[in-house]
This record gives structure tokens, C-alpha cells and sequence, in this order.
């Protein structure tokens, strides 16, 4: 089996190290997948291998790709290769798509710059590719009028235009639906049917067991495990490979008895249309404090829209909204599917919680007994929203917003980053919290068996 891609002994580092020396090799047909914990260092392997590592952090070690060493290689040489021999899809499409451009052009233009067709062609090709992945209707969006799992479905196109077949997919199918991730997982896999390379970073077990090939549990930077995945994922040796198998949320217990409070929110034949296509139509529900009310269906179909709606970010097309007036506005607070989207970039994380301190006149002792229940370090407060995963960054948000107090939190998707194990903790901490302080849950999710199993009633979309 012919080796596509070798790394020996590759490590990151800042003033500390972040990811400890691994080594693996990527073979032609044979699917590599790297499973584990959010912020485990999954992602900055793949950087590490692009060339692409934030400022501030080095790699160490050596890598091969199709024998050919990348060590010493200038930087400009090293992105002649992205797109071509090498691509990669990110792992936040908010970041790695134009948010001017609509999603056509994205596509087309890189089979017009990096594929070298011309822009008839680059076009077509462009309209087929979407139509194929489902997105069709939207050649003419922007990313900002596209769902998450609609941009994760785009960014996925935009990215396989160069031909490349050695392929890294830092969580491919994040923010999907089952049915969305099934067929990214599909037409990833068939990558690997090809004869390329894939090498695939998720913490979604479902993703790793459809890939097949060979799997690594990865956990706090360093490998724990590694094998042939039917033997990894139904055996696994090591004890966090025992406790992710065990957190998928069929064997979660279920959410404590509903003792609930007054109204905080009434909807009454709610409709909405985009571009001219129904969403949904004579929605009707009322949610009382301490409650949890999960949202379900397919990517596209209108959660985030009705979430919004609620919380008074968009107009019905008919129906009508009651908040309760004699609170603040910003105790009706929403948890965003992207983070990156609810941070400025460039302003440390530390420094956007004290701003909220200040503003609302909050106690910065909250924040510290937020962090430990979080599973968050203080050290990540010094960092920019840039230099965090996903997950990290998803839970910094959950943090921001609880500093409010919220009566009514809108969670869109608050788990779509982050491993089985974390999700579990985040949940538990999201409806303890609904329970506690009397707080409305609206948790929007297309993982129907977590919202079964933690929502007291469920709303079915799509």
C-alpha cells in the first residue's frame, strides 16, 4: 500500500508543549482518523502539517509527503501544494468562507485560480458539485444566509477543487444533521476509494466507525491508542477510549423532574419563508422558567430562524412573540452555533468577559467559578478566540451568556463542537442550570437522540 504522507516524531509547542511527539503513516486507500477530546491538539496536527500553524507556535519533527521531506521548505512553496497534492477543509467554515462572495463563485473560483479552468467552465462545474452536496438552491447565498451545516456542506466543495488526493478534514461534519453527515462521510470516504489519502480529525464516533481504517485515540496532546478501527471502537483499551464510547447520549441518564415556574415566552402561529421556500408555518408553544424545549430536524429547515424569531432577532412573516416586558432585554440571550461569530477576533478572551463584567455590573468572582465547571483552564483567558478550539470556544460562550442570567437561553447547535465526553458535561451543565436558576432552555440540536433523551418536550421541524 503505497505511503501518501509520514510523520515522524511531529510535535507543537509554544512556551510549553501543546501536542507531545506523535508519528503515523497516511497509505493510499486506507482512511486515518484522529479521535478524541476538544482541544486535545487534533487540529493543530493538521495545521502543523499544512504549514499553517498560528503565530506564536512551532513545529517539531519531521514529515514526508510522497517521500519528499517538508522540513526546511519556504513557506511560499509549501502553499503552492494547498489545493493540489494537499487540501484541507477547516474546521470553521465562518472562517474559511468569503462572506461576501456568494456560494457559487466560491466554488467556481477555485477551479478558475487553482484548477486553471476557465470561468465557463469553473461555473458549471461549481452548479454541479453544489447540486450534488445538496445546495443547489443556494448557488446564489451568501455564507451568512446559509445554515451551519450548509456552510460546513460549501466550505467542502470549495476545498476539493484543486484535485488534491491527499485530503485532511478537521471535523468534517460538525453542526450536521445525521443525514448530512452521512453523506459528507460518504463522499469523503470515497477519497479514500480512489486511491488518495484521508486523513480525517472529529470527535464523532459515528464519523470514525463509517470511515473504517485505522483510528487514534488522541487526549490531552499525546496518543493513547491506536489500531484498525472495528478493533479500536469496539475494544478500546485505554480508559478515556472506554469513557467516550460510554458518553453517547443513549446511555445518559435522564433530566431531573420539571418543576416549572411563570411564562417566559409565547408564540402563536409563527411562519417564515427564505427566498421564497416555507420554513415553517403556524408554530404555536409556550415555555415557562426552568424548562427544556428541544428543536429537531434536518440542516436548513429552519431551527436557527425560529430560535431568532423568538429571542426577537428576526420578524415572522405572521404570527406573533411575547417576552415578558418587565424584564431586560438581555435576559434573552442566544448561544450561537459558530463562537467565532460571538467573539471579536481579535481581542483576548479574558478581556470580552470583563467587558461584560463591567457593562452589566457582574461579579468577576462568577467567572471563576464558572471556568472549573466549564472543564475550562484560566490560562485560555490570555489567548485570542483564534488560538482556541472549538470547543473551548463554544464553552467560553455558554460562560459569557450565564454571566446574565438569562430567563430565556436560545442554544443553537451548543454541542456540535465538542467531543462526546465534553458534550456530556455541557448538557448536564446547560439543563442543571435551566433547572437551578429557573432559566428556559430552547436547545436546538440535529442530534434527535440528545435532545430526547434532556428535553422535557420536543418540536419537531423539516
Amino acid at each position: 500500500m503505497t505511503e501518501l504522507l509520514k510523520v515522524e516524531q511531529l510535535a507543537v509547542a509554544a512556551a510549553d508543549a501543546i501536542v507531545r511527539p506523535l508519528s503515523f503513516t497516511l497509505r493510499a486507500g486506507r482512511p486515518l482518523t484522529l479521535l478524541g477530546e476538544t482541544g486535545s491538539g487534533k487540529s493543530l496536527i493538521a495545521q502543523a502539517i499544512m504549514g499553517n500553524l498560528p503565530a506564536g507556535l512551532q513545529a517539531r519533527g519531521r514529515i514526508w509527503l510522497r517521500g519528499e521531506e517538508l522540513r526546511g521548505q519556504a513557506p511560499a512553496a509549501r502553499r503552492q501544494r494547498w489545493g493540489r497534492q494537499l487540501a484541507m477543509l477547516p474546521q470553521e467554515p465562518w472562517l474559511a468562507l468569503d462572506p461576501t462572495m456568494r456560494a457559487g463563485e466560491q466554488v467556481a473560483e477555485g477551479y478558475r485560480y487553482v484548477a486553471g479552468a476557465d470561468w465557463a467552465q469553473a461555473r458549471s462545474q461549481a452548479e454541479q458539485d453544489l447540486t450534488r452536496l445538496g445546495l443547489g438552491h443556494a448557488l446564489h447565498r451568501l455564507p451568512g444566509q446559509l445554515s451551519g451545516g450548509m456552510m460546513q456542506r460549501l466550505a467542502f466543495a470549495a476545498a476539493s477543487t484543486g484535485g488534491a488526493d491527499i485530503v485532511i478534514a478537521d471535523e468534517p461534519t460538525k453542526g450536521l444533521d445525521a443525514g448530512s453527515r452521512d453523506q459528507v462521510t460518504g463522499l469523503l470516504r470515497q477519497v479514500a476509494e480512489a486511491g488518495g489519502g484521508l486523513l480525517t480529525i472529529t470527535h464523532d464516533i459515528a464519523v470514525a466507525r463509517q470511515l473504517g481504517g485505522e483510528v487514534m485515540i488522541v487526549r490531552g496532546g499525546e496518543v493513547l491508542e491506536s489500531g484498525p478501527a472495528e478493533q479500536v471502537l469496539q475494544a478500546p483499551a485505554s480508559d478515556y477510549g472506554r469513557a467516550l464510547l460510554a458518553a453517547e447520549p443513549a446511555a445518559w441518564p435522564e433530566l431531573a423532574p420539571l418543576n416549572a415556574g411563570a411564562t417566559v415566552l409565547k408564540v402563536d402561529g409563527l411562519a417564515k419563508e427564505r427566498g421564497g421556500r416555507p420554513l415553517f408555518r403556524d408554530i404555536s408553544f409556550e415555555l415557562r422558567a426552568g424548562e427544556v424545549m428541544g428543536v429537531v430536524g434536518p440542516s436548513g429547515c429552519g431551527k436557527s430562524t425560529l430560535g431568532s424569531i423568538c429571542l426577537g432577532l428576526l420578524e415572522p412573516d405572521a404570527g406573533s412573540v411575547w417576552r415578558d416586558p418587565a424584564l431586560a432585554r438581555t435576559r434573552y440571550q442566544k448561544l450561537y452555533q459558530d463562537p467565532p461569530a460571538a467573539f471579536a477576533p481579535w481581542c483576548s478572551l479574558g478581556q470580552s468577559l470583563k467587558d461584560v463584567v463591567k457593562l452589566h455590573q457582574k461579579d468577576w468572582a462568577e467567572v471563576e467559578r464558572l471556568l472549573p465547571r466549564l472543564g475550562l483552564s484560566p490560562d485560555l483567558l490570555a489567548r485570542s478566540p483564534r488560538e482556541v478550539s472549538g470547543g473551548e470556544l463554544q464553552r467560553l460562550a455558554i460562560l459569557r451568556i450565564l454571566l446574565l442570567e438569562p430567563v430565556l437561553l436560545f442554544a443553537d447547535e451548543p454541542t456540535s463542537r465538542l467531543d462526546l465526553v465534553t458534550q456530556q458535561q455541557t448538557i448536564r451543565l446547560l439543563t442543571s442550570l435551566a433547572r437551578e436558576r429557573g432559566c428556559a432552555l430552547l436547545l436546538v440540536s440535529h442530534e434527535a437522540a440528545l435532545v430526547n433523551r434532556v428535553a422535557d418536550r420536543v418540536l419537531t421541524l423539516g
